[in-house]
């Protein structure tokens, strides 16, 4: 539990963006290190003038591509485009070679334009400009980074990177698919482990390029699905029409359309109803939607304001806060200096209009109302559970619900109104106590401990649990539910923007 807290805390400092392309920066510099030692196949120069041409070209053509479809251009993201590419497309000093790789670059900027809808790729760049170069014949994929010299520094980068976005599992499963292909084709442990394990391409492919957001399905069964689909294709040797033949970069945009068939995948225009402050540090913007969104309560979706964003970009995703209908809420938490996102969010004006686009989560209740819950946020964490709320005093639902809500301070209980209606037996834990608290409600203490849920809530073992906030709050928390007997525990973790 400590490993996983320092953990959270040091990948919580730095965007996705930012470890993605550190831990890319880091894999190529080791690579160009091998090299010089000859343990690796491509030259030192060969390496060197392929990344010259890949990343630059990649970030040039994103930025005129931006200016085409007079979208703003993320150059770190393209830059992480453009050594996914120097990395896929076997390197080279050959001039048709290193065209290939320009090509590659081009198609992999092009594809996030004109292979997108509302503003979602289809396919992952780097794997798509790399398949066409392929099929054309201007160069090949020849993932040279499968070395066994690689793979420590490799899968390291993998773990980190499949940690932080929560897609542990789903790597894990690509992986033991590959594997159990592998074993099988082979006949033979040994050679089976040796070909699925020491081949970086299968780990690099689960961490780097599997595990991308923006081609993800929204549920975990389908991102699960996903792997297994991906790593068949990736260990069984196949070939489409004579035309296509197996490998890791056509089994990567195989999987990507499935993937795209999934949710909600057209972009929904937003327009601002108003904005209230709910807290001292918490906001509610309400949005009406330009036609019905569907959602299950405690899903999520993924926003675009237009601006002049910092290193995080111009998307982010929030946990819908309102029940299913005509009016679409979130919250968020604003203090201090704001994130260009959330300063661009708060100087909306009713009218303004932004763009959601994805809509996904497994962070849903039971469907069944017999099923007792319980339901711990600290926070801002409360949103998915006003929005299940919601739902429940609209449609006349009745659970037996426990709501455990942990605050910095008595004055950031957000949304007390409509927990009161949903008739939730509540306990709330903050440094001090309320001045006054609803019927029925209780202040459990400072903070949320293991003694305050068996005193408060001695079922806790016969219900599900949900967890909602911080990762802090929510990894203590899976813990201390873990030792009072609680079978199944549901999380969603709310890193911060």
């Amino acid at each position: 539990m400590i490993i996983k807290q320092w953990l959270d805390r040091l990948t919580g400092r730095f965007t996705m963006y930012q470890t993605v392309f550190t831990l890319l920066i880091a894999i190529s510099v080791f690579a160009l290190l091998l090299s010089l030692l000859d343990l690796i196949g491509p030259s030192p120069l060969e390496l060197l003038a392929s990344y010259a041409v890949a990343v630059p070209v990649t970030v040039l053509s994103s930025l005129l591509f931006g200016r085409i479809f007079r979208a703003k251009t993320h150059l770190m993201s393209a830059a992480i485009t453009g050594i996914l590419v120097f990395i896929v497309v076997y390197p080279s000093i050959e001039p048709l070679g290193l065209l290939g790789i320009a090509l590659a670059s081009v198609i992999a900027s092009a594809s996030k334009y004109l292979l997108a809808i509302r503003g979602r790729h289809i396919f992952n760049p780097a794997a798509i400009g790399g398949l066409i170069v392929t099929t054309v014949g201007l160069g090949f994929s020849g993932w040279w980074v499968a070395t066994l010299w690689m793979l420590p520094l490799i899968a390291l980068g993998a773990l980190i990177v499949l940690y932080r976005t929560r897609r542990l599992t789903m790597g894990l499963v690509f992986v033991a698919v590959v594997l159990i292909v592998d074993v099988i084709r082979t006949g033979s442990l040994s050679n089976g482990a040796n070909l699925a394990l020491l081949s970086t391409a299968t780990v690099f492919l689960a961490g780097f390029m599997l595990s991308e957001p923006l081609t993800m399905p929204p549920k975990r069964w389908q991102q699960l699905g996903l792997a297994v689909l991906v790593g068949l294709l990736f260990a069984i040797p196949f070939n489409l029409f004579g035309l296509l033949y197996s490998s890791p970069q056509l089994a990567l945009v195989i999987g990507n359309l499935v993937a795209f068939f999934f949710g909600q995948r057209r972009g929904i225009r937003l327009v601002l109803a108003a904005k209230q402050q709910l807290t001292p540090t918490t906001w509610e913007f309400s949005f009406h939607p330009a036609r019905p969104v569907s959602f299950t309560p405690g899903q999520y979706m993924e926003i675009t304001v237009p601006h002049k964003a910092d290193a995080k970009g111009t998307r982010r995703i929030f946990s819908i806060s309102s029940a299913p209908g005509d009016v679409v809420t979130f919250a968020l938490k604003i203090t201090g200096e704001p994130s260009t996102f959330k300063a661009a969010l708060l100087a909306l004006e009713p009218g303004a209009a932004i763009r959601g686009t994805l809509v996904g989560g497994d962070f849903t209740l039971p469907k069944s109302l017999d099923v007792p819950v319980l339901l711990v946020a600290g926070g801002i964490g409360i949103t998915p559970f006003a929005s299940q709320l919601a739902h429940s005093v609209g449609s006349g639902h009745q659970r037996d619900l426990v709501v455990v809500y942990a605050v910095s301070d008595p004055a950031e209980l957000a949304y007390s109104s409509l927990l009161e209606q949903s008739g939730a037996r509540v306990i709330v834990t903050a440094p001090t106590a309320p001045a006054s608290l609803p019927a029925g409600w209780t202040y459990g203490g400072p903070r949320v401990t293991r003694e305050v849920l068996l005193a408060e809530v001695p079922d806790a073992a016969s219900r599900r649990a949900y967890v909602s906030g911080p990762p802090s709050l929510v990894n203590s928390m899976r813990s201390v539910l873990r030792s009072l007997g609680v079978r199944r525990v549901t999380s969603d973790y709310f890193s911060g923007y």
